[in-house]
């Protein structure tokens, strides 16, 4: 069988074609889908909502940090799909001890579209995959990014607020749409208080994980004055499977509405 090398530089060895695919990571089944892997994937969490049809009818084994091993182990897949920071280090590697699994690390669009590649190579959909990746770097030339660098926060949590750091993925997205991350000097995901908002021009209320609405830009309005405040999608700038094919189109309208 072939063995390949994943994002984490470990050796797996998968089956030239898997028949029995189980993904860990939402934004990733979305792509298997578009791939056109209907029938090959099996098991999937109970946050990959899309394909919606694929949400409802395949089997769910539990959520992306709380996989229910023996819902995999009734599914017998030989390659599982995991992702280092969504999914739990122990977890993958009793997994491991049983399957071929897959790592995927992504931190940038250049790490995307090196997974999406890597996944239609696994999965024996590499004329699909490459097309795919075709479409994506077609759709980002066309991102049009602002012309004047505004200071932006990004918010994906509330109580306590928690933002994105110079080593995710959304960082990246946010310097793509010319806008410069105020919270560029920390990594991850850290917790801020309100006080720290206040060097943003913009703020921007992702729609996930944390569901931020309407009431609380009208929480933060008042304590922030000088500050843009914005709901955006989190999925546009967060999943990076096949959505980044609908990304840039999002990110112009975006960012025409902000100027």
């Amino acid at each position: 069988m072939p063995v390949y090398t994943d994002q984490l530089g470990r050796w797996v060895t998968v089956p030239a074609s898997p028949r029995s695919i189980v993904s860990l990571v939402p934004s990733i089944t979305e792509l298997l889908y578009t791939l056109q892997l209907d029938n090959e994937v099996t098991g999937i969490t109970k946050f990959c909502v899309h394909p919606e049809s694929w949400f409802r009818q395949k089997t769910r084994v539990g959520g992306t940090k709380n996989i229910k091993i023996e819902a995999i182990h009734a599914l017998q897949p030989d390659l599982i799909i995991a992702n280092k920071e969504e999914n739990v280090k122990e977890q993958v590697e009793e997994l491991a001890k049983h399957y071929p699994v897959w790592m995927t690390d992504v931190n940038g669009l250049e790490d995307a579209l090196e997974m999406i590649e890597q996944i239609g190579r696994i999965t024996n959909r590499l004329n699909n995959a490459l097309h795919l990746l075709s479409q994506i770097n077609t759709a980002f030339a066309s991102l049009k990014p602002m012309a004047t660098k505004q200071k932006a926060g990004y918010l994906i949590w509330r109580n306590p607020y928690m933002t994105i750091g110079n080593d995710t993925f959304i960082h990246d997205m946010l310097l793509r749409c010319g806008l410069t991350n105020s919270f560029a000097n920390s990594t991850r995901y850290p917790t801020i208080d309100t006080w720290q908002l206040k060097q943003c021009d913009l703020l921007l209320l992702s729609s996930e994980p944390f569901p931020f609405q309407q009431k609380h830009i009208n929480e933060l309005q008042p304590h922030l004055p000088n500050t843009k405040i914005v709901l955006v999608d989190g999925e546009m700038f967060s999943w990076y499977g096949s959505r980044l094919l609908n990304a840039p189109a999002y990110f112009n309208t975006l960012l025409q509405s902000i100027a």
